[in-house]
């Protein structure tokens, strides 16, 4: 597995914000409201980032991101006052991945109550067509969130997806791509894709560009 260097998390940040989210209306003993709700299925399904935003605020921004992600196992995770660009690993968003897919035991660390997982699953299941690319390459019945971004010192682009999928032997996988270096968007979804392919066990093509994978 390879996932030690860090990377902007763009977008897949929103799967920690929910989880974050979640959390904290799990310590308080009640389920998100219709407002939060809302906002979630904006932030998942459409990538909206005004309701990222106002998620970001909810749950005490950038310490209450990093004391959710501390909670879930993850270690390689920094967060940002701009929580796009906090800094995360393919490493780490497959720990997060365990903690949304897995069943709460060996798996993962079971903070997430399972109507929570069952939440997000539900809502990565649901992405609009147009943001469904990524890890969906590899299999059936994905359930993902992708990101992507240009590096403000070079113009360059940032390209993720993260995700679960059903692969053609029938396995199901957590995957995580996090690249960047990309001339366009479409090159960096090209790479990811092509990498979650190789991930599921297809071959790699050759010359990809720099990128950081990790799986299970």
């Amino acid at each position: 597995m390879c996932g030690e260097r860090r990377f902007p998390a763009a977008s897949v940040v929103k799967v920690g914000i929910l989880a974050a989210l979640l959390l904290r209306a799990q310590d308080q003993g009640r389920r998100p409201g219709p407002a939060e709700r809302a906002c979630a299925e904006a932030m998942i399904r459409r990538s909206d980032n005004d309701a990222a935003s106002a998620l970001w605020a909810a749950i005490g921004g950038p310490a209450g991101l990093d004391a959710a992600h501390a909670r879930l196992g993850l270690t390689e995770t920094s967060a940002d006052r701009a929580w796009g660009r906090t800094r995360t690993t393919a490493r780490d968003q497959v720990a997060l991945l365990r903690a949304v897919f897995g069943d709460g035991g060996a798996d993962g660390p079971g903070v997430l109550d399972a109507r929570s997982r069952a939440y997000v699953a539900t809502l990565m299941g649901q992405v609009v067509p147009g943001q469904d690319w990524g890890v969906s390459a590899a299999g059936r019945g994905a359930a993902l969130k992708n990101g992507w971004m240009t590096r403000d010192a070079t113009g360059l682009w940032a390209v993720h997806s993260v995700g679960r999928v059903r692969a053609p032997d029938g396995r199901a996988l957590l995957i995580a791509v996090l690249s960047e270096g990309h001339a366009t968007m479409e090159a960096g979804i090209a790479v990811v894709e092509r990498t979650s392919v190789e991930m599921a066990g297809g071959r790699r093509a050759a010359g990809a560009p720099q990128d950081h994978r990790a799986g299970q």
